[in-house]
């Protein structure tokens, strides 16, 4: 990407979007950005028509709500998969590329070893298959296209689980965290250098992108907890005490080696953790 590019980032105003919005503002980049209010992944019309103008466009928009995905699969495999069809049409037609991310959720969670890009679809719940179906749509359309699959998203910003956990541990005596869920926590600002990086270099395809090392939310949890220096005791329980609507995945770390031969080493989600929890308690500070 160059001064000469010109990108349309979808769903600006999420938690994602955000980041790449600033990223794309650090680089000095030309963008036009835009919420579900102005672009709605649901009116396939209005996708139709986007402007032939941009190089590229950058969805971070979605179905993020696993649980929801169970009761309202239709709206998620329309947002998450039929709409992604739609925008790689889109995308063909003008010649764009098409940025869109994806989840380690389209896996079932069985291996033992980090999941490779092309490693068989298989996910074991409706926000997982939402995704995979989109997927199968950027691979059959023809566009060009950038998929990058991450995991257990964070920011300074929104709703997620660093957050959530500096909240509660401030607030909390004792927490209870699943201990059998393993995978790579990933900040969003990271994740938007990382795509970035990966479009300067021209790649196309599936990647994985995330902060580097692994844990379990417990091992997250206890991560932030020493960070913020907080006494809150966190203690491990299983995913069976914790019933969700929505089956997780017992393990849905990726293999960054592909991303990382192009990026270089990714840095540890301990780092990149520390630098959010150090804006967010900024932020918290100055309201």
């Amino acid at each position: 990407m160059n001064q000469a590019s010109s990108t349309l980032v979808i769903g600006s105003t999420g938690m994602l979007g955000r980041a790449v919005v600033q990223e794309l503002a650090t680089r000095g980049l030309p963008f036009t950005a835009v919420g579900r209010e102005r672009l709605d992944l649901r009116d396939h019309a209005c996708l139709a028509q986007v402007p032939a103008t941009f190089t590229h466009i950058i969805n971070c928009a979605g179905y993020t709500d696993v649980d929801q995905a169970e009761q309202n699969e239709e709206l998620a495999t329309q947002i998450n998969g039929t709409a992604i069809a739609a925008l790689a049409k889109r995308c063909l037609a003008t010649g764009a590329v098409l940025v869109h991310f994806s989840s380690d959720y389209v896996f079932n969670g069985l291996e033992t070893t980090p999941y490779r890009t092309e490693h068989r679809r298989e996910p074991i719940n409706a926000y997982g298959r939402s995704k995979a179906i989109g997927e199968e749509a950027l691979e059959s359309s023809g566009a060009k296209f950038l998929c990058v699959r991450t995991s257990w998203l964070y920011a300074p910003w929104g709703k997620n689980f660093a957050l959530t956990m500096m909240h509660l541990l401030s607030k909390k005596t004792a927490l209870r965290v699943v201990n059998d869920q393993r995978g790579r926590p990933t900040s969003c600002s990271h994740l938007a250098r990382v795509t970035l990086n990966l479009l300067d270099s021209d790649a196309t395809g599936i990647f994985h992108a995330t902060d580097s090392g692994e844990c379990t939310w417990f091992g997250f949890a206890e991560e932030i907890k020493r960070q913020l220096g907080h006494h809150c005791r966190v203690e491990s329980c299983s995913s069976a005490e914790h019933i969700r609507p929505a089956k997780r995945p017992g393990y849905s770390v990726l293999d960054l080696s592909k991303t990382e031969e192009i990026t270089g080493k990714l840095p540890n989600w301990k780092e990149n953790l520390r630098a959010v929890l150090n804006c967010a308690s900024a932020a918290t500070n100055r309201s």
